[in-house]
């Protein structure tokens, strides 16, 4: 991509009303734009980082036997009658509307409803089963509080996985499994090393659900962790669960959160209410045991925004970077400077390297502000010394390293 031609442009200006780290960073270097309150759109930049997103979280939900599916947003309001969540009283962050025919519709906040009854369609005995479905979808909630960027959304992105299995047993062997995976993809977007599998409450579904809470002064949340085991007790249940829930320990750090992941055992409360029932192998009809397994791709891209910048502006991890390379041209209007970064941007696009390529006609100091900004994980120059030594400035974004490598060279990268 060339920059001149990319649609979107930096700013250099602060947006004045927004005070999280993640959303001026993410404005200024033109990766969302926002709409309203609570409510942002992705623009080609940011889009890429979220499609990177999706793509790890995708090839891990598919690792464990995961099928994709898209259910529809716009929901009845009675099969949410069923489990008791339609009401305002019971549930206060619906969005509704009302249909011009008659009848009132809402906008999921989740799935559990919705895809339990799809499943009676599918599940008949102990042969269907189990069975592992995930989306990718929007959710809406109406969230009073929404100053966050985008760690807290009224319209955010949403993979939920709903696990339907035969026995306790072999619930609680996929349980473990998605624990697993989870630790894998907070690994893979760059957030693994302050990510921690925190002990939270269950609800009405089990005793404990589990959330994965990432470190960072930004975070809503409150976790006491434990820095030997690195397993961590959410804020609302310490009272009951005072200690490390895997060591005993009652030496618990104190540390403010960011939620990018959560895990509950259902039970058998939606499929008994929507009967969504099997024959087991003796022939008797079972409740099906489920759960259901939530990440928030975008609030995993604040989050890796708010945990991995500084002063100049966003260091991505090299996995969801939007580019992999960012090469800049500074010979100004020396044609031999220009050609030769051409020539360099043909030869790696060629290759399938990602590269944004700072042709524009502005000042290296502008150029190199924005691509600190911008955070892509290696910045490439292309200056006279290109031209006359054949060598190129390469600057590692996160490290600040600064080396000089040749064409054959960067080549190999």
């Amino acid at each position: 991509m060339r920059q001149s031609e990319l649609f979107t442009k930096t700013r250099r200006e602060t947006p004045a009303d927004e005070v999280s780290k993640n959303a001026k960073l993410l404005v200024r270097g033109g990766f969302i734009a926002k709409e309203m309150a609570g409510v942002y759109s992705f623009l080609p930049l940011g889009l890429r980082v979220l499609s990177k997103i999706i793509g790890i979280v995708r090839r891990e939900m598919d690792s464990i036997g995961g099928r994709e599916v898209f259910l529809s947003a716009l929901q009845e309001k009675e099969i949410w009658k069923k489990t008791d969540r339609w009401d305002d009283e019971k549930v206060d962050i619906w969005f509704k509307t009302k249909l011009r025919i008659g009848g009132e519709l809402g906008l999921a906040f989740t799935h559990e409803e919705p895809l339990t009854r799809l499943m009676k369609e599918h599940i008949r005995s102990f042969r269907d089963l189990p069975a592992f479905l995930y989306q990718f979808q929007t959710k809406f909630r109406n969230e009073t509080r929404a100053k966050s960027g985008i760690l807290r959304t009224r319209e955010f992105l949403m993979k939920d996985l709903y696990s339907f299995c035969r026995t306790k047993e072999e619930h609680e062997a996929f349980y473990d499994r998605v624990k697993e995976t989870y630790r894998r993809i907070f690994k893979a977007v760059g957030l693994g090393d302050r990510t921690y599998l925190t002990f939270a409450s269950g609800g009405s579904f089990s005793k404990y659900s589990h959330e994965f809470q990432t470190e960072t002064e930004a975070g809503e949340d409150v976790i006491h962790l434990c820095e030997k085991c690195l397993i961590a007790v959410n804020d609302e249940i310490i009272k009951e669960q005072k200690v490390c829930p895997n060591c005993g320990s009652a030496a618990l750090v104190k540390k403010n959160a960011v939620e990018v992941g959560n895990i509950f055992s259902l039970g058998t409360r939606f499929s008994e209410a929507f009967a969504l029932l099997f024959l087991d192998e003796g022939g008797k009809r079972q409740p099906v045991i489920m759960g259901s397994y939530g990440i928030g791709p975008a609030r995993v891209m604040g989050t890796v925004v708010e945990t991995s910048s500084d002063e100049r502006g966003i260091i991505w991890p090299a996995s969801i970077a939007p580019f992999s390379l960012h090469l800049i041209s500074v010979g100004g209007r020396d044609k031999n400077v220009s050609a030769r970064a051409d020539e360099l941007y043909k030869k790696l696009s060629s290759k399938g390297v990602e590269v944004l390529y700072d042709d524009r006609d502005a000042s290296a100091g502008e150029k190199f502000a924005d691509a600190d900004l911008l955070g892509i994980p290696l910045r490439v120059v292309a200056g006279k010394e290109a031209v006359e030594k054949g060598r190129f400035e390469i600057k590692d974004r996160k490290s600040g390293k600064v080396s000089f490598k040749a064409e054959t060279e960067l080549m190999k990268l």
